[in-house]
């Protein structure tokens, strides 16, 4: 298993250890929040996590931590519509405040990879796979009881 990276803030009273994890999972949080970002672009291993049933905060997120400073690249998935350019500025102020903020960490930059665009569905398909969605959570539930 890897070894979890970590820095520390040496204080008065002793030493802040802060996970690159932590740091990851910051921005990522403060990207999902911007209006227009329909969700954050991960490699297949993120997208199977949540199939699971378990989110990754941290997902499309990549950091470099460094002693007093840090730099993050971010990667998303933008909704139709949306003027790109200020959803990657809302994105970059929002990421740098949260985690200058949190960690007392300097952001040296904060990159956005935008990996492709949402589409809004049809009513009909939305319809379809709610239904669809439906069935599958009946047919669990009747296993379930059957055991």
């Amino acid at each position: 298993m890897a070894q979890e990276e970590s820095r520390m803030l040496p204080t008065e009273l002793g030493v802040v250890k802060i996970a690159d994890e932590v740091v990851s999972i910051i921005a990522g949080l403060a990207a999902t929040e911007i209006e227009g970002v329909a969700s954050m672009s991960g490699g297949i291993g993120g997208g199977i996590a949540e199939v699971l049933g378990r989110r990754q905060f941290s997902k499309g997120v990549k950091v470099e931590v460094g002693e007093e400073e840090t730099k993050i690249e971010i990667f998303i998935m933008v909704n139709y519509g949306v003027r790109i350019p200020d959803v990657a500025w809302d994105i970059q102020e929002s990421v740098k405040k949260a985690v200058e903020t949190m960690t007392g960490l300097r952001v040296v930059y904060v990159n956005i990879h935008v990996q492709g665009v949402h589409f809004p569905k049809d009513e009909e398909e939305e319809e379809a796979e709610e239904a669809l969605e439906a069935e599958v959570v009946e047919g669990e539930d009747e296993e379930v009881k059957e055991q």
